[in-house]
C-alpha cells in the first residue's frame, strides 16, 4: 500500500463526495463546498480525475457545464484514500502481551 498525499483541497473535495457514496453532481458539489472558487474545485478535480481517484460521467467539462457533470469517488482507490484521510497511528514493535506473576 502506497502513502496518498492529498492537500487540504483534496481532502475536502473527496470529503464532499463520500467515499462508497453515489455518484454526486457538480451543482450538489459546489453546495457542500461552498467557500471554494469553482475554478480552484475543476482544477483540483482534474487533478484527482487524471491520477483515477475520481471519476465523473465527462472528461470534459467547464464552468458551463460543471453542474450537470456526476462526481464519485473510485472505489478502487476507497481504502487507501480512506487512509489517506484519516491515518491510523503507528504501531509499535513492542509486543502487547503483559507477563502475569
Amino acid at each position: 500500500m502506497a502513502d496518498i498525499p492529498l492537500d487540504g483541497t483534496e481532502i475536502t473535495l473527496i470529503k464532499a463526495l463520500g467515499i462508497g457514496s453515489s455518484a454526486m453532481s457538480g451543482k450538489d458539489l459546489r453546495t457542500k463546498c461552498g467557500n471554494m472558487q469553482l475554478a480552484e474545485m475543476m482544477s483540483t478535480l482534474q487533478g484527482l480525475m487524471s491520477v483515477g481517484f475520481i471519476e465523473a460521467d465527462k472528461d470534459d467539462f467547464d464552468s458551463d457545464n460543471f453542474d450537470k457533470i456526476k462526481f464519485m469517488v473510485n472505489t478502487g482507490y476507497a481504502k487507501e484514500l480512506k487512509e489517506a484521510l484519516d491515518p491510523a497511528p503507528a504501531k509499535s514493535n513492542k509486543s502487547e502481551r503483559v507477563r502475569r506473576e
